[in-house]
C-alpha cells in the first residue's frame, strides 16, 4: 500500500488514543523521562509520546517525514502548554548531530523504519550508555469484541492491508538492537481497556494505515458508514472499552 498519514492527520491528532501514563511510570524505573533528559522521538506523528516526555520535563525534539502531522503535534503541544522542537526527516537520515541525546524514542512507528538503518542511526545519536525506546499501544482482536470486528471490515474495503490479527509484542525488534550493539535489552507489557466512544472509534480507524491513510476519500466515506452501522448494530455499548496493549524495548548503548 502507499501509505500517507498525513492525509488523515486532523482524524489522526483528534483520535487516537496517546500511551498511558503507566508506561512513563514504568519507564521512569530504567532512568527514562527523568526532567532535563534529552529525548529525541523518531516517527514522532502527533507528538503523543515526546509530549509525555516534555510534560514530564525533559527537552524533547520530535522528528517525522510528514509536515500535516507536524504541525497538528505543534498545535497539540500548545494546547498542552508543552514546548518541544520539531524536524521533518526520516528516521534513517535524521542530519541530527553524534551523540546529542539522552534517549532516543520511537513509538508506534518501528515497523515502518528501514529498522536495521534506523537502529545504526539511533547507535549514533545517543550518548554512552544512552537508552532507546522503541513502545507500541496496539489494539487487540480477540473473538467477538470490536476490534475483531472492525478489522474484518477494513479488510473487506481495503484487501491489501495485512497488519490483522496483532498480539501487541514484537520480539523481532530485540534483534534489531541488539544487532546495532545496544545491551542491556528488556522488554515488558501490560493491557489496558481505553474507552472509545462511536465516534471516536470511527475516527480512529480512519487514522490507520488501512483506510483514510491508503484510500481514496470516497472509498473512506463508504467504510466508515459501515462502521457506524457495524458499531450500532454489535457493539451499541457507548463508550466502547477497547482492549490494548502497551509494549516496550528497553536497552542502552554501550560505555
Amino acid at each position: 500500500m502507499d501509505i500517507d498519514f498525513g492525509k488523515t492527520a486532523q482524524d489522526y491528532s483528534r483520535h487516537r488514543a496517546g500511551f498511558p501514563d503507566a508506561l512513563f511510570t514504568r519507564l521512569a524505573a530504567f532512568g527514562v523521562g527523568m526532567a532535563g533528559q534529552r529525548v529525541l522521538d523518531l516517527g514522532t506523528g502527533t507528538g503523543t509520546l515526546g509530549r509525555g516526555f516534555a510534560r514530564r520535563g525533559c527537552v524533547v525534539t520530535g522528528l517525522d517525514p510528514s509536515a500535516p502531522l507536524v504541525a497538528e503535534a505543534k498545535r497539540l503541544d500548545e494546547e498542552a502548554g508543552v514546548g518541544t522542537q520539531y524536524v521533518i526527516a526520516k528516521a534513517e537520515q535524521t542530519g541530527l548531530p553524534d551523540a546529542s541525546f539522552d534517549v532516543v524514542s520511537a513509538g508506534q512507528c518501528w515497523h515502518w523504519f528501514d529498522r536495521p538503518t534506523a537502529a545504526r542511526e539511533v547507535r549514533r545519536l545517543v550518548v554512552a550508555q544512552g537508552r532507546l525506546v522503541i513502545a507500541h499501544f496496539d489494539w487487540i482482536p480477540l473473538p467477538g469484541n470490536v476490534v475483531a470486528a472492525t478489522e474484518k471490515l477494513i479488510e473487506q474495503h481495503n484487501p491489501e492491508w495485512t497488519m490483522s490479527g496483532g498480539r501487541g509484542i514484537y520480539s523481532r525488534w530485540l534483534g534489531d538492537v541488539a544487532i546495532a550493539g545496544f545491551h542491556n535489552i528488556e522488554t515488558f507489557s501490560f493491557d489496558e481497556f481505553t474507552p472509545y466512544t462511536h465516534e471516536a472509534w470511527r475516527g480512529r480507524i480512519r487514522a490507520s494505515a488501512g483506510i483514510a491513510a491508503s484510500l481514496s476519500p470516497e472509498r473512506v466515506a463508504r467504510f466508515d458508514a459501515e462502521l457506524q452501522q457495524l458499531l450500532r448494530e454489535r457493539f451499541p455499548e457507548n463508550p466502547l472499552a477497547v482492549h490494548h496493549r502497551v509494549f516496550a524495548v528497553v536497552c542502552q548503548a554501550p560505555r
